[in-house]
């Protein structure tokens, strides 16, 4: 099992990308810790991993609150015994071009893509540090590598995630810890029913993917295992693109 030993923290965890992570952390040997403010379906999949012989609780946490950060940490201590993986994975989608964001909107956006991310780090690497190391796993989006046509303050959110996870990357090589952001492109989950509100705009989408197909969240999660496992021990301050090839043409 390529986590076996291994506690990993899991936002966003209630579904989507952060659900099949945690599915696929567990079954590779990890006890896996699922964070959401969306309590009876994080519970839902918490208890399906621990059916299916995995370790898995489900605690709630609001990624722009800190003291709940903390509480997180402490909870997945308390019950694993450490921690040495952190997957920042929630994240929201608005659309929205420049002149059409509001103050509220662009806050909201940043607080949760960005500020969530900050704050999970700085909760999560104290313990890595007594751990002997770990590895932060952030998930921004190719929209935090090139421009977007839809939202001006996910792109930004998602870049803040790209250069912020770089900066931890340099400051704690030392101690350990890793810290590389993964960059999807279109994925089928509940956030792509916002991007494609229609067949047509799906489609329109799936046109521009070399692979010519929309991503699961499998295979964003398949690329988190990688990260988290230690066979990435000579990955750090990188970015990881799973896009079917979109960012490359």
């Amino acid at each position: 099992m390529r986590l076996e030993g291994k506690v990993a923290l899991i936002t966003g965890a209630a579904r989507g990308q952060g659900a099949a992570e945690a599915r696929m952390f567990a079954k590779e040997g990890a006890k896996v810790v699922l964070a959401d403010v969306s309590d009876q379906e994080g519970i839902s999949v918490a208890s399906e991993i621990a059916e299916s012989g995995g370790d898995a609780i489900f605690v709630h946490l609001d990624v722009t609150n800190e003291s709940e950060w903390d509480s997180a940490v402490r909870s997945t201590v308390s019950s694993f015994g450490k921690l040495d993986i952190l997957v920042n994975n929630a994240g929201i989608w608005r659309r929205g071009h420049v002149l059409e964001t509001s103050i509220e909107q662009w806050d909201d956006i940043l607080d949760i893509n960005a500020k969530g991310v900050f704050l999970g780090s700085k909760a999560a690497i104290p313990e890595m540090r007594k751990a002997g190391g770990g590895s932060i796993i952030n998930i921004s989006s190719t929209a935090g590598l090139v421009g977007s046509r839809t939202s001006a303050a996910y792109s930004a959110s998602k870049g803040a995630v790209r250069i912020f996870s770089k900066s931890t990357a340099i400051q704690y090589a030392a101690e350990g810890i890793r810290s590389n952001s993964i960059h999807p492109g279109p994925i089928d989950t509940d956030m792509g029913d916002q991007v494609w509100p229609d067949a047509e705009s799906k489609e329109r989408t799936m046109n521009r993917v070399a692979l010519s197909r929309i991503g699961t969240a499998e295979d964003i999660a398949y690329g988190a295992l990688y990260l988290a496992s230690d066979e990435s021990s000579f990955v750090t301050g990188s970015e990881l693109v799973i896009d079917g090839g979109v960012t490359a043409q």
